[in-house]
């Protein structure tokens, strides 16, 4: 799929293997990808965000592998919802360690991530499909009247 991007996805993973993937992925689906190898720089890239220094579309997902250098996943997620223009924003927290379910709860609480996904990923139109549906979760929970007796269809 070529011409205008769909949307912008953000991508924090410290193996260059899985955020080329990633971002050649994002390519064919038509959306733009912004990649971060560490933590630190994903971090300082938000800060940059909030003080107006970055313009131009912000990403509507973040995925995020768990363990990064100099940050970890789950607190560049805490920042991102710290952040008065990102706060929004999807997070899905990547790994490829196994977590007990107790670890999973607690990356998941600290990130406010809204899904965590082992790798290897599932194949591209299921990932898309995931991807998709954890998106528009996360708009329809902080859409304006989202109250179940206001978003009624007639």
């Amino acid at each position: 799929m070529r011409g205008k991007t769909l949307s912008t996805w953000m991508v924090v993973e410290d193996e260059p293997d899985i955020y080329d993937v990633l971002l050649a992925m994002f390519e064919i689906w038509g959306i733009e990808g912004i990649a971060f190898v560490d933590g630190g720089e994903a971090v300082a890239w938000v800060e940059d965000v909030d003080k107006g220094i970055v313009t131009g579309e912000l990403p509507e997902l973040a995925i995020i592998d768990i363990r990064l250098p100099e940050v970890s996943g789950p607190e560049v997620g805490a920042r991102l919802r710290q952040s008065p223009r990102l706060g929004k924003v999807a997070v899905v927290l990547i790994t490829a360690y196994r977590l007990s379910p107790e670890e999973e709860a607690a990356v998941k609480a600290k990130a406010q991530a809204d899904a965590l996904m082992y790798k290897p990923l599932p194949p591209m139109p299921e990932l898309r499909r995931i991807l998709d549906r954890i998106i528009a979760e996360r708009k329809l929970k902080h859409a304006p009247n989202s109250s179940p007796t206001t978003s009624r269809t007639l």
